[in-house]
């Protein structure tokens, strides 16, 4: 996933919507996002290291920002496969940005989805540890 997205993030969001709105239930929507999960590149055993552990996680995860050319590209993986679909999800909207794009992102997007209400606290957690890894990501990219 590290190519620039040449949709806007709204446009983004606003089409990850309309995939979560096929589903009626909870348990389709979770295995949507599992299949998401599914898609993204693994990384490599150099890049699952402690320097690139998201703290704060109930599971492992592992978060590789990387600029190049004004754009934040984001590599990322669990060892849970929901969290990993959580990970696609938030790569399918910030990677490939310009910093100046994440940092205006409102991690409300996911309540957006649906999503809020099925997380655990933990869950939720994580995944703000998540966004504030890559803002931070953003944030040095300045």
């Amino acid at each position: 996933m590290t190519t620039a997205n040449t949709a806007s993030i709204e446009e983004v969001i606003a089409d990850l919507e309309e995939g979560f709105a096929l589903f009626d239930d909870w348990e389709d929507r979770y295995r949507y996002l599992m299949d998401m999960g599914r898609d993204l590149s693994p990384l490599a055993p150099e890049e699952m290291v402690e320097a690139n552990r998201v703290s704060g996680c109930q599971s492992r995860v592992w978060l590789v920002p990387r600029v190049e050319e004004g754009r934040v590209h984001l590599r990322a993986a669990s060892d849970a496969a929901f969290v990993q679909g959580l990970l696609a999800l938030v790569l399918r909207v910030l990677d490939g940005r310009r910093a100046e794009e994440i940092l205006a992102t409102d991690a409300g997007f996911l309540t957006r989805l649906g999503l809020g209400e099925h997380l655990s606290l933990s869950r939720r957690n994580g995944v703000m540890a998540v966004l504030a890894r890559i803002q931070s990501a953003a944030k040095a990219a300045l």
